[in-house]
């Protein structure tokens, strides 16, 4: 089983370093890594060349690909991504954020190779698990408040986007089918995984539960950096999937939920 990573980066010098070396540290050989830089002028693509070169050096069998140029955004960059995917399945995993140990992919393919979801034995659209929050510097904050339910659907996001993107592993076809709408500055994450979601459940493709946490995503990013903005943008994608009444009535919900 062959997992491709990709990661988003634009003058992300000062925490791309975390990341790149969670992915060079996997025991796990079938890696492919996409870096989609953003023609970034800072350090980032020397940080990424003495990657390459020390991936090379360790001879662990992961292959990396790199493209620098200018994009109209970061859900630009992930559609160019997906157009240069390859392998059985995709997780973004962007500049900041990383893989909590070295045998965190041995130990999701080995999960994945032993699903029990499908009585045929179909490899799962999506592999989810859970998130824990770091800070700046990479140090363990705190859980992430919201955890993935014992069996995920793409009505379960009602409640909230209860699997973080970066512990989000999508088969590439569904990936691939499914590129980030444009529309959205700062939630087209959410509606990308209810809409891969929603295509698995059309086709009857179970979603497998890892029961581990796969990531660990620092808490200043871009949706933290832009939170009004991003609370709009996200009722917008929820109501577009869900209606307004059932989405106005999980609001209602989750403001009780805050104040109790």
């Amino acid at each position: 089983m062959v997992i491709t990573y990709v990661t988003i980066t634009y003058n992300a010098a000062q925490v791309l370093k975390r990341t790149l070396d969670s992915v060079l540290q996997q025991d796990y050989r079938d890696i492919v890594h996409l870096i989609i830089d953003g023609a970034s002028t800072d350090g980032t693509l020397q940080i990424v060349e003495d990657y390459i070169q020390r991936s090379n050096a360790a001879d662990n069998g992961h292959r990396i690909q790199v493209t620098s140029e200018p994009d109209h955004g970061i859900y630009d960059a992930m559609n160019k991504g997906l157009r240069s995917l390859d392998g059985d399945y995709v997780c973004f995993l962007n500049a900041g954020d990383f893989l909590p140990a070295s045998d965190t992919v041995s130990r999701i393919v080995a999960s994945s190779s032993h699903n029990g979801d499908s009585p045929f034995c179909e490899k799962p659209a999506v592999l989810y698990g859970d998130t824990d929050i770091v800070d700046a510097e990479g140090r363990f904050l705190h859980h992430r408040r919201l955890s993935p339910p014992e069996h995920l659907t793409w009505k379960s996001f009602r409640h909230g986007m209860l699997v973080c993107h970066q512990a989000f592993y999508a088969r590439t076809d569904f990936a691939i089918a499914t590129p980030y709408d444009l529309r959205y500055r700062y939630s087209a994450d959410v509606d990308w995984c209810i809409r891969i979601m929603k295509a698995a459940a059309k086709e009857n493709v179970p979603l497998h539960n890892l029961h581990m946490v796969v990531a660990n995503y620092t808490e200043e990013g871009q949706t933290t950096l832009h939170h009004r903005e991003s609370l709009f943008e996200r009722f917008r994608v929820m109501t577009r999937h869900y209606g307004w009444l059932s989405t106005i009535a999980m609001h209602v919900w989750f403001v009780f939920r805050s104040v109790r």
